[in-house]
């Protein structure tokens, strides 16, 4: 299947464009000198797992850096979270990395305990990391479309983030704001001019998947988000998800009582309560319009 493409000429390009040494680059990724040397005159080249720690070093993008052609197999996708195979005994808790290694050669698939504890390592869905197998078995699957339900509910890429930004607070003819209007929030919390519109634009489509942490908080700004909203803490984006879905149904005159929706944890229980009192004092007509008989007669 299709490795990243690795250039040490640009890598090379790249770390003097971003005015970095080489032992400044090497003491980012735990390596010695000589190795971006090799790398850099591609004496030698890094292990696919090295890809995206060296891309964040030189302040890359991963795609636009190391492009590939075609969709990942399992191995990218570990490579990808800058995993070695040596690595993912720990995240299935077994005493090796067997089960990966058979995986990813084609040789015998994962348990779905597995395949599921790699898809939340990996972030990427349960539906990508089973393709993603299959094409380690020579099956040329795509790449699955998430039903619109999980979409909705579990957004974990930036983009999908932004779009349920926009499609849970943006009612009622509200517009949200344009790529040059983020990037002007963005560029202001931080100081500096650290992204563009267009940029906004590759982040909100998902041409482009990563972001520093200034353009993850600017991000939050602009759409009016917690902060951990955009930050890579699975748990949080579920919690703070479920809890901008409520409020939307509520805005939207779709919900009756919270008290079963409430849950497995997955809301905040003060916001439920706090909605909960909200809906029995529209119904008691406490509130200014509530009601049928208030402020009509």
């Amino acid at each position: 299947m299709p490795s990243r493409h690795f250039d040490g000429r640009r890598v090379r390009a790249v770390r003097r464009a971003a005015d970095l040494t080489q032992s400044q680059v090497a003491k980012a990724l735990g390596i010695a000198d000589p190795t971006v040397a090799s790398w850099e005159t591609e004496q030698s080249s890094p292990d696919g797992d090295k890809l995206p720690a060296l891309a964040t070093a030189l302040g890359a993008d991963l795609d636009e850096l190391f492009p590939r052609e075609g969709l990942p197999d399992l191995a990218d996708l570990r490579c990808d979270a800058g995993y070695s195979q040596y690595q993912t005994k720990d995240i299935l808790g077994t005493k090796s990395a067997g089960p990966v290694a058979n995986a990813e050669r084609g040789v015998r698939r994962l348990q779905p305990a597995f395949a599921e504890a790699l898809a939340a390592a990996y972030r990427v869905s349960d539906q990508e990391l089973l393709a993603a197998q299959e094409r380690s078995f020579g099956n040329d699957a795509p790449l699955p479309e998430p039903p619109s339900d999980e979409r909705r509910r579990d957004p974990r890429t930036l983009s999908e983030k932004i779009s349920f930004m926009v499609e849970h607070t943006y009612q009622g003819g509200q517009t949200p704001p344009t790529d040059a209007e983020i990037a002007e929030i963005i560029n202001a919390r931080a100081g500096s001019a650290v992204v563009s519109d267009s940029s906004v634009h590759d982040l909100r489509t998902g041409a482009r998947t990563d972001a520093s942490p200034q353009i993850l908080d600017g991000l939050a700004a602009a759409y009016h988000a917690p902060p951990q909203f955009f930050r890579p803490d699975d748990e949080a984006v579920r919690e703070l998800a479920a809890n901008l879905e409520l409020i939307a149904s509520f805005r939207c005159g779709e919900v009756g009582s919270m008290a079963t929706r409430g849950g497995g944890g997955a809301l905040n229980t003060r916001l439920v309560s706090f909605l909960n009192d909200l809906l029995d004092d529209i119904e008691d007509g406490k509130l200014p319009g509530a009601g049928t008989d208030t402020d009509l007669d």
